[in-house]
């Protein structure tokens, strides 16, 4: 089992296993792709810059150690009615919700950023990606 994988089970765990992989990885290959609301992963890096914490998300491109993220602190980044509106579609509430994106959205996008640094055309389909690194 890779770190991701890992990183996952455990993420679902805590969600009382009431959701299965898919619909998590769906969610944050939708933020990360290009055609995501939020402008994909550029899209999103420019949010947290603009929430003040563009040095978390940096921390997780980068080849270093991944900065924690809360709940709560995505939800700023991201906004609650967005929030609420993945939550809702996945049968959660807003902080189940975070905090599996929490545990699983460094990861994430540290594997997508293998050379440290944000892909030059975005992650055209991040979905389809992160589902082929989980087999």
């Amino acid at each position: 089992m890779g770190l991701l994988d890992s990183v996952l089970s455990t993420a679902l765990g805590q969600l009382g296993g009431q959701q299965g992989a898919n619909p998590l990885i769906q969610m944050a290959g939708s933020l990360l792709s290009n055609n995501s609301p939020v402008g994909g992963l550029p899209g999103l890096v420019q949010q947290f810059e603009q929430a003040g914490m563009g040095h978390v998300v940096q921390s997780w491109i980068s080849n270093g150690a991944n900065l924690p993220v809360s709940a709560d602190q995505l939800t700023q980044v991201l906004g609650s009615g967005p929030m609420q509106q993945m939550a809702q579609s996945l049968g959660m509430n807003p902080q189940q919700l975070g905090g599996a994106l929490a545990q699983v959205l460094p990861h994430i996008v540290n594997h997508m950023t293998p050379g440290g640094q944000v892909p030059a055309g975005g992650i055209p389909d991040a979905g389809s990606l992160l589902a082929s690194l989980l087999k």
